[in-house]
């Protein structure tokens, strides 16, 4: 059986795109797997995730669909949450892909809405979503690591492009590196990869009036 996992990376940061990533890979390589070290993506360190990443990528089919900070404030303008961008990057691949069967990691605090909302676009499919899946489902745990993968050489680039300023950091919130490079900005000068609609922003453009 052919099994697709799904899973995103950078669904906090308040820089840089949303990644999800979707791999077929047949049970019978699940072992393969498991002696390689395929594990969730916060598990491992981002050299080894580099190097597991590619080894995937040349191993099995995949796709990947890449949110940008400007994309999830024009979708968050239209009424669209968090919840329904992602389902709609997952219906993407599932659309994209072959497969006898899907698991994903939940981003619905009730998995079993989540499933009926995927289904209702992609027809009655086999599929599981499950909270933590990136733990439980070495399928799963594969997609993580391409999306964080990609997630951090798309940070990467950026961080080359801003190095002068002191580079952007992780693009989480807490992080003291992003949080002085956003100081750099008025909210109106904000580069298009910064997500103008998250909260952190939003209160930086109310201080700065």
């Amino acid at each position: 059986m052919n099994i697709l996992g799904i899973d995103e990376a950078g669904r906090g940061p308040v820089l840089g795109p949303l990644l999800v990533a979707g791999v077929v890979i047949p049970e019978d390589k699940n072992k393969i797997l498991e002696r390689m070290g395929v594990k969730d993506s916060k598990r491992l360190t981002p050299n080894r995730r580099k190097v597991l990443a590619r080894k995937l990528k040349n191993m099995f089919e995949y796709e990947t669909v890449s949110i940008t900070a400007s994309d999830i404030d024009t979708l968050r303008k239209k009424g669209f949450n968090l919840n329904e961008i992602e389902r709609m990057a997952m219906v993407k691949i599932i659309e994209k892909l072959n497969f006898d069967k899907v698991i994903l990691d939940s981003v619905d605090i009730k998995p079993e809405r989540f499933v009926e909302n995927i289904k209702e676009v992609v027809g009655d499919l086999d599929i599981i979503a499950e909270h933590k899946a990136d733990d439980n489902y070495i399928q799963v745990a594969a997609a993580s690591i391409i999306a964080k993968y990609n997630r951090d050489e798309a940070i990467e680039k950026i961080n080359k492009d801003y190095r002068k300023l002191g580079g952007i950091g992780s693009g989480y919130p807490s992080d003291p590196t992003t949080k002085k490079f956003l100081t750099n900005f008025t909210y109106d000068e904000m580069p298009d990869f910064v997500r103008k609609s998250w909260k952190t922003i939003q209160n930086f453009k109310e201080s700065s009036k």
